[in-house]
């Protein structure tokens, strides 16, 4: 990574080594926990930076995460680092950019996992709908910034527009078709504890992006019945806060199939339940991507989807759309759901 000088907070790394409980049933690691992690580091530096100067305190919260792909699979047993490193900072927000390496702590291999920028905002301790501003950093060189502006401009252009179409609800269907949308669409509701949320008392960034990861891979699961695993997250969008004691619902539907991939668009609804006047809201929206995997951790067909509505055939083409950008995308080298040789 290459960004701001040393006048800025340096490197920070993260680690643990990973369990039984972060793992599904066939041993490799729930998306969701590696994407914990990697906010975890964003915020860390992001709130360091925030409150390097001699200002008004606050805490970084996390506003969206651009695409994220999986590179390899990680197992119990193997170490994650997650390093971050603020890469561009405007007048009110932070870029961090986390690289993901996995250790076998038995034969030393490491390799990358995961790159993801991430982008925070500073909310103030004493008034938490107050953003305040950040302190600047300096650039090794001039094109850092003027880079950083640009993905800065593109990411707030594509938040506020996400934000306009998110008004659908994922309804319930009564004797649904396998292999349709309703088949395998799931919810799950969730309050909101002390546990889960930041200082303000709102809710981390990590912990609804692994809800959002939970409840996808049950799509995935009831569409495909095999044993699955996240392969990339389009960009994750934080539209509002979530407060301690709300009720959230986490929604997954499946939007399109390849022949060996699934994208599951995933929408968080937040719930005041413990206001005079409860509002529904939408918190944060994103699609996952999803492969199946055999016994031996080789890529399986995935079955076609089965569009019905309109809706779900608008939804289809346009997951067709982000499919072929991915694509294009991608490193050659980068193949979803492959089992390492190494284990």
């Amino acid at each position: 990574m290459s960004g701001p000088t040393a006048e800025t907070p340096s490197t920070i790394q993260i680690c643990r080594i990973m369990r039984p409980d972060d793992a599904n049933v066939a041993g490799n690691v729930h998306g969701g926990t590696i994407l914990k992690m990697i906010e975890e580091a964003g915020a860390i530096i992001s709130t360091r930076h925030c409150n390097s100067q001699n200002r008004e305190r606050c805490v970084a919260a996390l506003a969206r995460v651009e695409r994220t792909d999986f590179l390899s699979p990680l197992c119990i047993g193997e170490v994650v680092h997650a390093s971050a490193e603020i890469t561009y900072t405007s007048k009110h927000s932070v870029e961090v950019q986390v690289n993901v390496t996995s250790e076998n702590i038995l034969t030393g291999v490491t390799k990358l996992t995961n790159k993801a920028t991430l982008w925070y905002v500073p909310l103030s301790l004493e008034d938490v709908d107050r953003v305040l501003e950040v302190p600047p950093v300096v650039y090794s060189r001039q094109e850092q910034e003027q880079e950083g502006r640009k993905r800065y401009e593109a990411q707030k252009l594509e938040r506020m527009e996400t934000k306009w179409r998110n008004g659908d609800i994922v309804q319930p269907v009564l004797n649904p078709e396998p292999n349709t949308v309703s088949y395998s669409q799931s919810s799950l509701i969730h309050l909101v504890g002390p546990s889960d949320c930041t200082l303000h008392g709102f809710v981390h960034g990590g912990v609804t992006m692994k809800l959002m990861d939970d409840v996808a891979g049950i799509v995935a699961t009831r569409h495909c019945k095999t044993n699955v695993v996240t392969a990339s997250v389009d960009a994750i969008n934080f539209h509002d806060k979530i407060k301690k004691g709300f009720i959230i619902t986490i929604s997954g539907r499946m939007t399109f199939t390849s022949n060996k991939s699934m994208e599951i668009e995933v929408l968080v609804d937040a719930n005041p339940v413990l206001t005079n006047t409860p509002k529904r809201y939408r918190a944060a929206s994103a699609f996952f991507t999803y492969v199946s995997l055999s016994q031996e951790g080789r890529s399986l067909p995935v079955p076609q989807l089965v569009p019905e509505t309109e809706d779900e055939k608008k939804r289809f083409e346009e997951g067709k759309g982000r499919y072929l950008q991915g694509r294009r995308g991608r490193r050659p080298e980068v193949t979803p759901g492959q089992k390492p040789s190494s284990r």
